[in-house]
């Protein structure tokens, strides 16, 4: 449905309970303020002929320092997802208008002990027909210098799926992650940073509001995120570069290769341009748009009634290439208060793809993102 859709945001709440801070010097030390931040973000995606999922989401997040060596974190979030959603590939006359709206929330405590840091987590998130709780614990520790920091994060998520069309019922999915990681500093201008995860996931899989989606009850995946900070010699600007590879058990091949430079700027602005191409192959059971002579779309091709098989049309699915650019813009405005705004431009099309087969017979894709934030620290 978006960018994200329902039967994976188990695996990003899961995620988003397991994330550590972002790569940065001396990371297991507290902050010394609390700050509030209220965000604002519009989604809209579409193709052509077809305007699809818009979704509407407010946010707040809380940073609370206690007692100096305890930190509480809060979120909460709201979506609001209205569209047309195609029910297989990219047919417009297949598109079934739906509205839904989404509330997640999450929480964490991490405790300081000088070089290392414990910290634990849980979030939730809930819908008409979609619930998932995730829960997590992790660790770091760093050297006497702070120069290599190593972490270790564990995670676990339980969701039920009840899709209002009833072609299942009380359907469940459970997902645990592991990973670890190491960042170490190289100089006074360079950071990097390795992380590892293994995901194992056992259970529903299927989209039920797609027609012949027939998916896997076992999904493993792993990838490797690699991340590069460099601050300038001249000036203080950041760039930002990240490698992620990314395989499962579905056949999905995907890369990822990331950039972003932000440089500060007199009167307390910063601009922040960014850059990020993707490219994955098809899952072994996805089928391109070439329907079976007989039945028609969006029958596979030797479509067997008695033994249906292994089959999903989801284009999300497919063998495709992605490029989105960015454009984020901050003034921060005194007294600890400060004001953002960031636009996003997301293409997708089956001839971009790098590596295994493409899909020439689906649509372009075209998503744009704005957010809105302000944010006080005191």
């Amino acid at each position: 449905m978006t960018l994200t859709d329902k039967l994976s945001s188990g695996n990003a709440l899961l995620l988003a309970a397991l994330a550590l801070p972002g790569i940065a010097a001396q990371a297991e030390t507290i902050p010394d303020t609390s700050s509030i931040s209220v965000d604002y973000l519009h989604y809209q995606d579409s193709q052509p002929g077809l305007e699809r999922i818009g979704v509407h989401s407010p946010a707040v997040h809380l940073l609370l320092p206690v007692a100096g060596n305890w930190l509480v974190e809060a979120g909460l979030v709201s979506d609001h997802v209205s569209g047309a959603s195609p029910r297989y590939h990219t047919n417009v006359s297949g598109a079934s208008h739906m509205a839904d709206q989404r509330l997640g929330s999450d929480v964490r405590l991490t405790r300081y002990f000088g070089n290392a840091t414990l910290s634990a987590g849980a979030a939730h998130s809930g819908e008409n027909d979609y619930h998932s709780n995730a829960y997590s614990v992790s660790g770091s520790l760093s050297t006497e210098d702070h120069n290599t920091t190593g972490n270790l994060s564990f995670g676990v998520s339980n969701d039920k799926i009840d899709p209002v069309n009833q072609i299942v019922v009380n359907e469940r999915r459970h997902t645990s992650e592991f990973l670890v990681g190491v960042e170490q500093v190289l100089s006074q201008r360079d950071i990097v940073k390795l992380d590892f995860t293994h995901g194992r996931g056992r259970g529903y899989f299927s989209d039920p509001y797609k027609y012949i989606d027939n998916r896997p009850r076992e999904r493993d995946q792993n990838s490797v995120l690699l991340r590069w900070n460099h601050h300038a010699a001249q000036g203080d600007g950041v760039a930002r570069l990240s490698y992620r590879y990314y395989r499962d058990t579905f056949g999905i091949r995907a890369h990822t290769l990331g950039g972003e430079y932000e440089q500060p700027l007199a009167g307390g602005w910063s601009l922040t341009p960014s850059l990020r191409l993707y490219t994955q192959s098809a899952a072994d059971f996805y089928f391109d748009p070439v329907y079976d002579p007989t039945f028609g779309k969006p029958f596979p091709v030797g479509y067997d009634f008695n033994h249906p098989g292994l089959s999903s049309e989801d284009q999300r699915l497919a063998a495709f290439g992605a490029v989105t650019l960015g454009f984020k813009v901050e003034k921060q405005l005194g007294q600890g208060w400060a004001v953002h705004a960031k636009l996003e431009r997301y293409r997708q099309q089956a001839g971009w793809r790098q590596f295994g087969d493409g899909s020439p017979g689906l649509a372009r894709f075209d998503a744009h993102i704005w957010q809105m934030g302000l944010s006080k620290e005191w």
